[in-house]
């Protein structure tokens, strides 16, 4: 018996249908999820804000889905190393990345990268702002910023400054206020705050932009001056301290934020289930005083402006880093 061939029609139909079912699967996903542990990627250190906040709302965060939401620290290569890790993922929502400012900084400063900040990932919610102020050891003559920044004139190049690292957020927020005011001052990484922090306080380092709650506790004992801090609006942590812009510098502000992000082509429905459940977990009340003891301050915005962000932010540092002659490792 002759076997009949498929019309055009039935072959077109058939490839129609093919073509479908990878979507299939995905949709089933995104409506079984999470139905297992959720793995959070933290590309820095243990004990920085980049890391202590994330893990106050991922400990809510499990208790809201009911699932174990394991936080695992990827440090290297500037928050590079954990961050191309999570963009190889697969977009299943079950591996994220939980990162800082300094994601908008790498592609100005790495020019090498493994993976597109653009296309290899995905923002999805911010969960709080860090903030830095800026220090000096508490028998340093200037009280104001005026008074410090007269003074860094008045000997040009004879001032430095502490960071935890080029491109990180407290040397880019250093840099963009030094450029705004427009004196000269030597930038010292060193491989962790408290680092920097010490040689600020013996005064072999004139200043540091540290993270609010890593300066705190030596603001408060009176061991350092708070001259400014680096968002525009003031933080509740330090009410009484201007912001640089307040203090009469014009484009000096710096924000400094945390947040989570997916691989690119995680399904729409999980973002968006991410988006909710992290915004409530971050307006829990155990969240938000555990976030104001250690000088996190909320950043509400949404998923789309988050986006907007990210790429207004890329732009504003690789010309920031063109002025600077910044260099990666």
């Amino acid at each position: 018996m002759t076997r009949r061939q498929p019309s055009r029609r039935a072959l077109l139909l058939g490839l129609a249908a093919g073509a479908t079912l990878p979507v299939l699967p995905r949709q089933a996903l995104a409506q079984e999820w999470p139905a297992k542990a959720i793995k959070v990627v933290i590309p820095f250190g243990a004990g920085s804000s980049a890391d202590v906040a994330p893990r106050i709302v991922m400990e809510q965060l499990q208790t809201q889905l009911g699932q174990p939401v394991v936080v695992e620290n990827r440090p290297g290569g500037g928050g590079t190393t954990g961050t191309a890790v999570v963009a190889k993922a697969d977009p299943d929502g079950y591996t994220l990345l939980s990162t800082s400012s300094a994601y908008s900084v790498t592609p100005a400063i790495y020019h090498n990268l493994s993976y597109d900040p653009v296309k290899d990932l995905v923002p999805i919610v911010i969960i709080g702002s860090a903030p830095s102020v800026l220090v000096v050891a508490a028998n340093q003559p200037y009280n104001t910023l005026a008074e410090f920044v007269a003074a860094a004139k008045a000997k040009p190049g004879s001032f430095n400054f502490a960071s935890v690292g080029v491109g990180s957020a407290v040397h880019m927020a250093a840099e963009r206020f030094r450029v705004a005011a427009g004196y000269e001052a030597a930038h010292v990484p060193f491989k962790s705050g408290s680092e920097g922090l010490t040689e600020v306080l013996t005064g072999r380092i004139e200043y540091y932009f540290c993270p609010v709650n890593t300066a705190l506790p030596f603001i408060r004992e009176g061991r350092l001056k708070a001259l400014a801090v680096s968002p525009k609006k003031r933080i509740s942590a330090l009410p009484d301290i201007p912001t640089t812009v307040e203090s009469g510098y014009p484009n000096s502000d710096y924000q400094s934020w945390l947040g989570i992000f997916a691989p690119a082509k995680t399904p729409q429905p999980i973002l968006d289930r991410l988006y909710a459940e992290i915004t409530k977990a971050v307006e829990a009340d155990s969240v938000k005083s555990r976030f104001t003891a250690n000088g996190i301050e909320p950043m509400p915005v949404t998923q789309a402006q988050f986006r907007d962000m990210i790429t207004a932010e890329i732009k504003d540092n690789q010309d920031l880093a063109k002025i600077l002659a910044i260099k990666g490792n």
